[in-house]
C-alpha cells in the first residue's frame, strides 16, 4: 500500500489550502481557504470544501466527495475522477458517464489569504462526448473555527451581502468574501457527521458539522469561458481567473522542488520566519534554525536568513531562545535546551555565507554572546556548563532536547544529564562565539573522553543522567552524529569516528534516513500507529527522521574523504533514494522503521526539505 498523496497550496502568510488528490477530506486541516489572521498565527479554517455537481442533458454527476460518519463516501465523484496532478498546481480531470470531460483546477495567491477555483470543459474525443448544455452548482461548505479544532452545528450568521459578481458572509464577526461568474441562491443548512479518517486513526475527535450558505450555478456551455469562484478575506480587487495568469507566469520558471523549499518562508510581522511543518506546526525556534541553513543560505536567500536572525536576536533571554509562540497570543515558550545553540549555529553559517555588514554583525555578536555567556553561568531548567566543560541540562517533568515527546506529565525520553549531540552543539557555539578557548579545550577534552562506549563502538547518547556523575546511557541513537557531521567542528575523528559512522549505518540507516532508535533495542517501534498516547510513546523509538540524513551524509563524507567519487557514491546511496520518496518536492516529518517506510507525521516537514537541500550541494 502506497502513502497517500495530499498537496499544498501556501499562501507564504502562515495560512494555505490542503487536500488529498482524490478530493476526499481526511484532516482537520484539509481546506480551501485556511487564513492565518495575524501571520503566521491565528490560523483559521474558513472555508472547508465545496460540493460540486455538473449538470448535463444526460443527468446530474457529482463531481466531488466527503466521507461521513460509517465510513459513507457521498456523493461519487470520485468515481468520477480520471487523473490528478500537483502542478503547476492541484489540478483534477473528471469524465462523466456521457464523456464530458471537465478539469478543476485550484491557486492560492503568494502573499494574501486567497483561493481560487475554476473548472474547464475539456473537449473528451470519445464517442458520444457530451457538446450540448453544461452547468454547475457549487456549494460552499464553511466551517469558521481554530484549525486546530472542530466545528458543530449551532448558531452561525451566514446572512449574505449581494453586489454584482460578489457575496460576503460574516459567520462568527469574521469576514469571508466570495466572486464568482455565477449566479447565487440563498439556501442555508448544515452538512453534518463528516469523518476525517486520518484523525480517526490517531485517536483524536474525528467528526465535523459545516454550514452551506447557498448554491453558486455556472453555465458552462461548450463555447462558454471557464466557470470561476475565488474566496477570500478581503474583497477581490480583480476576477479570481487572474490569478491563474498571474501564477503561471510566475511559477513557470520555478523549479517543483524549489516552490517546496518557498513553501516553508512565510511572514512574522515586517519580517520573515520559517514554518516547521504542514499542516498543524508553526514557526518553532529549534526547527527555524535547522532548517534556515538548506532553505536560505544553500540557496541563495541570504536576505530572508538576515531578516529571520535579525527577528529572533531580541527574544534571547536567559541564553535561551523560544522554541515557540502560542499561536493565539503569540507569548514565547522557553522549553528547548538547543533551540539557542542551533542559533548560534546559523549565525555561523550566515557569516561564513557571504559578508555581514557591521551594524548586524553587531546584534548578532550580542545575541551569541548573551547565549554562551548565560548557558556557561546557568539558566533555567538547570541548563548550565559543569566543571568538565561539558553542558548539563533537564529537570523532571519537561522535555527539552529535539526528542521532546511528552504524554501528560510523562516525557517519553526524558535525556535528562549531558545528551550527546547538545555537546556538539555547545562546543561548536563556544567555537563561533570566541574567547572561551580554555571552555572549549576543557569540553572537547571532556567529550573524547567521557562519550566513547568501547564495548558498542559507538558513543553514549546522554552521560550523568539524571545528574548522576557516571550514570551512562548507552541507547544506539543517531543524535551522536552531530559529533561527526552537521555541524562545522567536528569533535571526533580517526578510527573512532569511523566506527560511529559504520555503527549508525549498520544499525539505523534506511533509504529515508536513520531510525530514531536502533531496531535491536527492546524499546524499538517500528509501526507509527494507534491514538495519540501510542504514538508519542513511538515517536523517537523507531521512527526514521530524514532530517538527520544530513548529519549522517556529512558524517560518512567526513570518515571517508570528499573526493568527486565519494560524493557520487553518498549521493547515489542516500541522497537520490530519498529525493525519490519526496511528494511535490516535500519530505515528511517521520517514516516508519519498519519496511516499507510508510510516511508518518506531518506530511510536509521544513527541516526534512532543509536537509534534503543541503546534501544534494553537498554530494555534487
Amino acid at each position: 500500500m502506497s502513502d497517500p498523496i495530499e498537496w499544498l497550496e501556501p499562501d507564504a502568510l502562515g495560512g494555505f489550502a490542503m487536500g488529498g488528490a482524490d478530493g476526499i477530506r481526511t484532516r482537520r486541516y484539509h481546506a480551501l481557504l485556511l487564513a492565518a489572521l495575524q501571520p503566521p498565527d491565528r490560523r483559521m479554517v474558513l472555508v472547508a470544501d465545496v460540493e460540486v455537481y455538473a449538470i448535463t442533458e444526460a443527468g446530474r454527476f457529482a463531481l466531488s466527495s466527503h466521507r461521513y460518519r460509517g465510513n459513507v463516501i457521498h456523493p461519487d465523484g470520485v468515481h468520477h475522477l480520471r487523473a490528478f496532478a500537483g502542478a503547476p498546481w492541484p489540478r483534477w480531470t473528471y469524465v462523466l458517464p456521457d464523456h464530458t470531460q471537465i478539469t478543476c483546477e485550484l491557486v492560492v495567491e503568494p502573499g494574501a489569504p486567497r483561493v481560487a477555483l475554476r473548472w474547464i470543459r475539456g473537449n473528451s474525443q470519445a464517442a458520444g462526448a457530451g457538446s450540448g448544455p453544461l452547468a454547475l452548482e457549487v456549494r460552499p461548505l464553511l466551517a469558521v473555527r481554530d484549525y486546530h479544532s472542530l466545528r458543530r452545528e449551532g448558531a452561525i450568521d451566514l446572512t449574505p451581502e449581494l453586489a454584482g459578481n460578489h457575496v460576503t458572509w460574516h459567520p462568527d464577526g469574521l469576514a469571508i468574501h466570495a466572486h464568482a461568474n455565477a449566479t447565487y441562491a440563498h439556501a442555508p443548512t448544515w452538512y453534518r457527521r463528516f469523518d476525517y479518517s486520518a484523525e480517526r486513526a490517531r485517536g483524536l475527535d474525528h467528526e465535523e458539522d459545516l454550514a452551506m450558505p447557498g448554491v453558486f450555478t455556472f453555465d458552462l456551455a461548450a463555447t462558454s469561458a471557464p466557470a470561476w469562484l475565488g474566496f477570500s478575506t478581503s474583497p477581490w480587487p480583480e476576477p479570481p481567473a487572474e490569478l491563474f495568469e498571474r501564477e503561471a507566469k510566475r511559477r513557470k520558471p520555478i523549479a517543483l522542488h524549489e516552490r517546496a523549499a518557498d513553501a516553508y518562508l512565510v511572514a512574522r510581522g515586517d519580517g520573515r520566519t520559517i514554518i516547521a511543518g504542514y499542516p498543524w506546526f508553526s514557526d518553532w525556534g529549534r526547527d527555524t534554525f535547522i532548517s534556515l541553513r538548506g532553505l536560505c543560505l544553500v540557496r541563495d536567500r541570504r536576505e530572508i536568513a538576515r531578516e529571520i536572525l535579525l527577528a529572533w536576536a531580541p527574544l534571547v533571554s536567559g541564553g535561551m531562545l523560544p522554541n515557540r509562540f502560542h499561536e493565539q497570543s503569540s507569548a514565547p515558550e522557553y522549553n528547548s535546551v538547543d533551540a539557542a545553540l542551533w542559533y548560534v549555529i546559523a549565525i555561523g553559517a550566515y557569516r561564513a555565507h557571504g559578508d555581514v555588514s557591521a551594524a548586524d554583525d553587531r546584534v548578532l555578536a550580542a545575541a551569541v554572546d548573551q547565549i554562551v555567556t548565560d548557558y556557561a553561568k546557568g539558566t533555567r531548567h538547570r541548563i548550565a556548563a559543569d566543571t568538565d566543560g561539558l553542558l548539563a541540562c533537564g529537570v523532571p517533568g519537561l522535555q527539552l532536547t529535539w526528542m521532546d515527546a511528552k504524554i501528560g506529565d510523562d516525557v517519553v525520553t526524558p535525556r535528562i544529564g549531558k545528551p550527546v549531540e547538545i555537546q556538539a552543539l555547545w562546543l561548536n557555539a563556544l567555537a563561533i562565539a570566541g574567547g572561551r578557548e580554555a571552555l572549549l579545550a576543557r569540553g572537547r577534552a571532556s567529550f573524547a573522553e567521557r562519550f566513547w562506549d568501547d564495548e558498542r563502538h559507538q558513543l553514549y547518547d546522554v552521560i550523568d543522567c539524571d545528574h548522576v556523575a557516571g550514570k551512562l546511557d548507552p541507547s544506539c541513537r543517531p543524535n551522536q552524529l552531530f559529533a561527526i557531521g552537521g555541524l562545522p567542528l567536528q569533535l571526533l575523528d580517526g578510527d573512532r569516528a569511523r566506527a560511529v559512522v559504520d555503527t549508525c549505518e549498520r544499525c539505523l540507516w534506511t533509504p529515508v534516513g536513520p531510525r530514531s532508535l536502533a531496531s535491536t533495542d527492546p524499546r524499538y517501534r517500528g509501526r507509527y500507529v494507534g491514538d495519540a498516547s501510542q504514538r508519542d510513546h513511538t515517536y523517537h523509538n523507531g521512527p526514521v527522521w530524514p532530517w538527520l540524513a544530513g548529519a549522517f551524509v556529512e558524517a560518512w563524507l567526513r570518515v571517508r574523504g570528499s573526493g568527486d567519487a565519494v560524493k557520487r557514491e553518498a549521493h547515489d546511496r542516500f541522497v537520490a533514494p530519498l529525493r525519490a520518496r519526496a511528494v511535490g518536492g516535500h519530505l515528511a516529518e517521520i517514516y516508519e522503521g519498519d519496511i516499507p517506510h510508510h510516511a508518518a507525521g506531518a506530511p510536509m516537514q521544513a527541516w526534512s526539505v532543509a536537509e534534503l537541500i543541503r546534501l544534494e550541494h553537498l554530494t555534487r
